[in-house]
């Protein structure tokens, strides 16, 4: 308890049971505190720094004792870390890679020879900071990027103030390109100055170990409690960011602008292809982006080279007012549509200024990270975790800068410096070799009534595709059940949970809304949520025809229109596709409403689609039949009624309709999701007002 105690700006976690039963396995001991460092973004952000521990194998080729180290290996995150996660190394194979080392201009060179150093030959890829810990004595080390310590890394006497606050026991690297060369500094400050607790980076983050993982993990965190301390302290007093210039709107107000102005940017952010986008107006961006010193922090850009990758060289500020009427589309995006453009000319300027002749080719120009005085950040990515993270990066940057300018003044990296991280030619292998994009990377789609039967096997489809989900329903169980099933299969980055009933209006906009402030905007929607009810003309009611044409006309007109209005907002044109039925082109006993309903579906279809092609808004038509596994539409009284129409049982009905097909096959709602990827899969990009039959063959179906 008193070592819980003394900790106030990090969070002590060590479990002394959990430690007791790893005793004896220091890669055990290595993973459990990594992931207890992942745990508290205060210490490292998503994917930031690395861990190593060394300890004594058997050399498989030998049988003889040796020394190897275990690292986090490239790419993943040490709060999910597992073993598969690390690379193994001799250590006395990598320390005699300074036996072949040609110097700094050669630096590049030694990550593939990181290969003929590895012990584990299926373990993870050495990471370029492989040779940071390599080259340190210490059995346990932690390279993390704490936004104390980073503060203090970043401000302009950063040397000086560590000095101060550590009289000596952390030493001080200035600032150089993570590699080999920057091990073997490291362990010339070591050499330097014997007996130091941890090593300061200049403007990157911090190195600190222990000859045990508890001695490191504590060693850390006190480390990092010190540098917190000390901002804490130099912030009393002292007005942050220079105090407030313009005070935020209330949430309410905050939430409707963005909103309403996300599709806008997102459009503008997918000038070279679909982006996904983030919002937040977390208290602490809120005080920055709100602050006079704003506009003098903001272009200076960031210093860690783990937020400047994820984060771009500058983050775009909006020249609008936080109470500014957005209902004028055209009107706002003149406004800020030239702010891209400069944003772009700036970017390539940069790019041509600071490029080397073997660089790779400039990538997208448009800003990740844009702020809004008074209403928040946006940040827009490939994916929906890229840009969550990228958004993350940049509240870190601004706490280092609130800290740096707290005990000094911040500084960021020079452009040139920031260049060559960004494009590396190491990095570029990195990216090169990401798995290809999924065909729906980068779309966003609400299937209406996605919680069971079809529409549930479209969102699957469409999520296994890679595209971000609006998940809804009217029957608030049945959503809750399809929310926890998406949690545990593809987690929070893909899909949010609406309450929406397509007959009503404010659902509906609701769910737009929604969809804006998680993702953007949309590009796919489907609308499917239906209900059938089957009697004889003279038992229908009009509460039963005004049911049926509510949920199944209204619904699709009034989802389209809002889907149509906000498409329009990102200018990237979209698909809808509605799924209608066989009934719309047949005639059968007892089905005078939901026919009639289904046909109004289909001919408003091609409506639609006559007046959205100049939108680059396709409209298309899945008409499935006899979709009967989990489908509430099968529930009752309906399947009752086609049994009864076509003197069959219940039970009987599946085959019943496989039979009377050409092709006397049973249809299931995975065939009806496997059509509405069809049409948006990208493949049929120059099709619209087009009708897909999915019933295995009713000839009186055919459309021609």
């Amino acid at each position: 308890m008193n070592t819980v105690a003394q900790f106030k700006h990090v969070s002590y976690l060590w479990d002394e049971a959990k430690a007791a039963e790893l005793a004896g396995d220091e890669v055990a001991l290595l993973i459990y505190r990594s992931n207890l460092l992942g745990a508290d973004l205060r210490l490292t952000n998503y994917g930031g720094g690395n861990t190593s521990c060394k300890a004594m194998a058997k050399d498989p080729l030998t049988g003889e004792a040796t020394e190897v180290m275990w690292v986090k290996g490239s790419g993943g995150d040490l709060g999910t870390l597992q073993k598969s996660g690390l690379a193994a190394l001799y250590v006395n194979r990598l320390r005699s890679l300074t036996n072949v080392y040609r110097g700094i201009e050669h630096e590049d060179e030694m990550v593939e020879l990181f290969n003929h150093c590895i012990f584990d030959l299926s373990s993870k890829a050495p990471s370029i900071d492989t040779p940071l810990h390599g080259f340190l004595p210490f059995k346990h080390i932690d390279h993390l990027h704490p936004d104390a310590a980073i503060a203090i890394a970043a401000a302009k006497d950063g040397k000086k103030v560590t000095r101060e606050i550590f009289k000596g026991t952390i030493g001080w690297v200035e600032w150089q390109r993570p590699g080999f060369d920057l091990g073997l500094k490291l362990k010339a400050c070591l050499d330097a100055n014997p007996g130091i607790r941890g090593i300061m980076l200049g403007s990157h983050g911090l190195f600190t170990w222990g000859n045990t993982a508890y001695e490191s993990y504590l060693n850390t965190l006190e480390v990092i409690e010190q540098c917190s301390a000390y901002i804490e302290e130099n912030l009393k007093g002292k007005k942050i960011f220079g105090g407030e210039k313009i005070a935020s709107l209330p949430k309410e107000q905050r939430l409707s602008q963005a909103a309403a102005l996300a599709p806008v940017l997102r459009g503008l952010c997918s000038s070279e292809r679909h982006m996904v986008g983030h919002f937040t107006d977390d208290e602490r961006v809120l005080q920055f982006i709100n602050s006079q010193d704003l506009d003098r922090l903001a272009p200076m850009g960031t210093s860690c080279p783990d937020h400047f990758l994820r984060t771009k060289i500058s983050p775009l500020v909006l020249a609008l007012g936080a109470g500014d009427d957005l209902s004028d589309t055209e009107q706002v995006k003149q406004k800020i549509r030239q702010q891209f453009a400069e944003y772009r000319d700036m970017y390539a300027a940069y790019y041509e200024a600071c490029k080397h002749p073997d660089s790779p080719a400039i990538r997208d120009a448009n800003p990740v990270v844009i702020l809004y005085r008074g209403v928040g950040m946006f940040s827009f990515a490939a994916n929906k975790q890229t840009a969550r993270v990228a958004s993350e990066f940049y509240l870190n940057a601004i706490n280092v800068m609130r800290g740096a300018e707290a005990i000094s003044s911040y500084t960021s990296l020079p452009r040139q410096e920031a260049f060559n991280i960004e494009y590396w030619l190491l990095e570029e292998a990195k990216l090169q070799r990401m798995p290809k994009p999924k065909p729906l990377s980068g779309r966003i789609a609400m299937v209406t009534g996605s919680a069971g039967g079809i529409g549930k096997a479209i969102i699957k489809r469409f999520a296994a595709e890679g595209a971000c989900i609006v998940v809804n329903d009217n029957d608030q169980q049945r959503l809750a059940a399809t929310t926890e099933e998406f949690n545990k299969q593809y987690g929070r980055d893909v899909f949010i949970s609406v309450l929406l009933d397509v007959t009503n209006t404010g659902n509906i906009s609701n769910a737009f809304t929604q969809a804006s402030l998680a993702f953007g905007g949309i590009d796919i929607v489907v609308n499917c949520a239906g209900l059938s009810i089957s009697k004889p003309l003279e038992e229908h009611t009009e509460q039963d025809w005004d049911l049926l044409y509510d949920v199944l006309v209204k619904g699709q007109f009034t989802v389209t229109q809002q889907a149509t209005n906000l498409m329009r907002k990102q200018e990237k044109g979209g698909d809808i596709l509605n799924i209608v039925s066989k009934n719309a082109l047949v005639s059968g006993p007892n089905n005078a409403g939901y026919g009639s309903a289904k046909a109004a579906q289909l001919h408003l279809s091609r409506l639609n689609a006559a007046e959205l092609g100049k939108d680059r808004i396709r409209v298309n038509v899945v008409n499935p039949d006899a979709v009967i596994s989990d489908s509430k539409i099968w529930e009752g009284a309906w399947a009752e009624g086609r049994a009864k129409a076509y003197g069959v049982k219940v039970e009987e009905l599946p085959q019943f309709y496989a039979k009377r097909t050409l092709l006397n096959e049973i249809i299931n709602p995975s065939d009806i999701a496997d059509a509405c990827f069809a049409f948006v899969s990208g493949l049929l990009n120059k099709s619209t007002g087009n009708v897909l039959n999915v019933d295995g063959g009713v000839a009186a179906a055919f459309v021609r």
